[in-house]
């Protein structure tokens, strides 16, 4: 007998879903900062044992949306709700639990195994008996917005129920074969994490608006036995963005490639040449065509 089905991970922003991703899959596939709406894709992670598969999906924050790439996102979040054979819902202790009705009552209509996640119990304090009232009142709240639901406290970060939620999983997964290659780690090409790294280290590296505004493409990905060569272009919306990202005498561009570097050669265990370029694309956010290049079709 051989198990196998999609775990989709949906929630709002910035509630820990790519931490917990990381966690669940044992390696580092979504980028996991302080920042809200760091995910823009959704990004498969698998795991592999003889007797199953688990088709782990992180998406990115519900939201309403505001131009078209944030509408893009939310129909990846969304076309997670239609595949998925477990859905984990995440949320945390300081959520309220009726932001984003809408898409919460997709999930109320579901009828597959839901398992709800309250992430961030560490944050509840150190004073025991306030702590466990406090998660007491929260699981109420949520249990009567989503009755069905399995609800399951966790701290992604710390690891705690981690384990007890992936053998739950492994309980409720459905009898299949296999979907994918039993050594295969995700459904994303090397291109897609080149540009993933580069990204997370303008999100922490950059303030305000500067990373929102910015998409990663790579140009050139060459590997022989020994080393990586790699060229990639960071796209702006404005000249003055462009400026910022380069910085005063190229500082600030020569501390994200020197980051992105030490991280791409861990990732992939290979000397890396990488050579980073700065374009303006004015208003890719809004551009169909533009989305459509940098891959935000979830079809």
């Amino acid at each position: 007998m051989h198990k196998a089905g999609f775990v989709n991970i949906v929630g709002n922003p910035n509630v820990g879903k790519s931490t917990l991703m990381n966690q669940l899959v044992g390696e580092r596939i979504s980028i996991a900062t302080f920042k809200a709406q760091t995910t823009r894709h959704r990004i498969m992670g698998i795991v592999n044992t003889p007797e199953m598969q688990i088709v782990f999906s992180d998406t990115p924050g519900v939201l309403k949306p505001n131009y078209k790439l944030q509408e893009s996102m939310l129909a990846f979040s969304e076309s997670a709700l239609q595949d998925a054979d477990i859905l984990l819902y995440v949320t945390d202790v300081v959520e309220n639990p009726e932001k984003n009705m809408d898409f919460l009552t997709k999930v109320q209509k579901m009828t597959i195994p839901v398992l709800l996640l309250i992430n961030k119990i560490d944050e509840l304090g150190e004073r025991k008996e306030n702590s466990q009232q406090a998660l007491a009142e929260i699981v109420d709240r949520w249990h009567g917005l989503l009755p069905n639901a399995e609800i399951l406290p966790i701290s992604a970060k710390n690891k705690f129920g981690v384990d007890m939620l992936l053998k739950r999983i492994q309980e409720l997964l459905p009898e299949s074969p296999a979907y994918f290659d039993k050594d295969q780690l995700t459904d994303k090409p090397a291109r897609f994490f080149v540009s993933e790294i580069i990204r997370e280290k303008i999100l922490l590296y950059y303030d305000k608006e500067i990373p929102y505004s910015v998409e990663v493409s790579v140009e050139r990905f060459k590997e022989d036995e020994r080393h990586i060569h790699i060229n990639a272009i960071i796209y702006v919306e404005r000249d003055s963005q462009k400026g910022i990202i380069i910085g005063h005498q190229g500082v600030a561009l020569k501390k994200v490639s020197t980051e992105a570097r030490k991280s791409l050669e861990k990732f992939f265990g290979k000397p890396i040449f990488l050579e980073i370029f700065v374009k303006v694309d004015k208003d890719w956010r809004s551009s169909e065509r533009e989305l459509n290049h940098f891959g935000y079709n979830p079809e």
